[in-house]
């Protein structure tokens, strides 16, 4: 059975066909990250929540007109990816762009559910499309099951959020981070997915220009995807040394989330990020934050803080930050 749903946009066929195939555009509405080969014949990967990746091979492109596309879930049997086809067509109307999406290749179940998504994920693509951002997507704040790779797409959503606040006259701000200027602090964020990256066996990739989010989005990409394929068991090297790949992959969620914290604070913006989420992220930051680390110089000592303070500021202070 084909899930059916049409959306008016206020915007030009053009402006409406960029939105839904764009990965800097589909991250404000759609997906937390985005792999896109726009042409027939080429592939997409989209992390929509954490732990679920939709992908995919593109039938037809026919630029501010129509767009088919395969559709499945990495690891799902029963609908993977290719296994059903997803068919956008634009059509200019009065006030903007008529968006008609149908989902082919279904079953019963299987169409009840993703209508619902679509009907979500519309929603905000009508969001983005009036405002220019859908804002954080509640169904990414909390993942179902939380561990250092779901816990990794779900932090790079929240930094993602803060740096879409990020304008070049804050490029040379300070930061908590007192080493780094924002424009700085990007760069090491960046430098840090690399490195991450190639733990996982991938070779990371920086863009050459764009803003501050599209350059850690496009990094972090390389650097999750990696991860997402090579998973969490055995060891991986750091340097000389081989430690835990679940250990590495920790790392992932403390430096997006805490320099979320940091972009924020340099910027006058807010984190928004789930309890969950944090929680959990505080439990990786006591694994991975050791008393060496932090003789080290790669950490202050913890701060104290009153019992009243929240789970993200108590992250804050444990990785040597006054959160207040």
């Amino acid at each position: 059975m084909p899930a059916e749903k049409t959306v008016l946009l206020p915007v030009s066929t053009d402006e409406a066909f960029a939105l839904i195939t764009e990965p800097d555009r589909l991250r404000r509405w759609k997906t937390v990250s985005a792999r896109v080969d726009l042409r027939a014949g080429g592939a997409y990967r989209w992390t929509v929540v954490p732990g679920h990746v939709a992908a995919g091979t593109f039938i037809e492109v026919d630029p501010g007109k129509r767009i088919v596309f395969g559709w499945g879930w990495e690891g799902a049997p029963d609908l993977r990816p290719d296994a059903s086809t997803v068919t956008i067509t634009l059509e200019p109307a009065e006030g903007g762009t008529l968006v008609h999406l149908v989902h082919d290749g279904l079953t019963d179940e299987q169409e009840v559910s993703h209508l619902e998504g679509w009907n979500h994920f519309l929603g905000r693509l009508q969001r983005v499309a009036s405002t220019g951002d859908a804002g954080p997507d509640e169904w990414a704040a909390v993942p179902a099951d939380l561990d250092q790779l779901t816990s990794a797409d779900a932090t790079l959503a929240v930094c993602q959020n803060v740096l879409r606040g990020i304008g070049e006259s804050d490029l040379g701000r300070p930061t908590p981070c007192s080493k780094f200027t924002v424009a700085q602090l990007a760069d090491h964020l960046i430098g840090s997915l690399v490195g991450l990256g190639s733990m996982a066996g991938a070779v990371v990739k920086p863009a050459e220009s764009g803003t501050v989010e599209s350059r850690v989005a496009f990094a972090a990409q390389q650097a999750l995807e990696a991860w997402d394929q090579r998973g969490l068991e055995g060891t991986v090297k750091r340097g000389e040394r081989d430690i835990p790949a679940a250990l590495a992959a920790s790392i992932v969620s403390l430096e997006l989330l805490i320099h979320a914290w940091d972009f924020a604070v340099a910027t006058g913006q807010q984190v928004s990020v789930s309890d969950e989420v944090s929680l959990y992220v505080l439990d990786l930051a006591q694994q991975v934050i050791s008393p060496q680390a932090r003789d080290s110089g790669s950490f202050a000592e913890a701060v104290e803080v009153g019992p009243d303070i929240d789970v993200l500021g108590r992250l804050i202070a444990f990785t040597g930050r006054a959160a207040a």
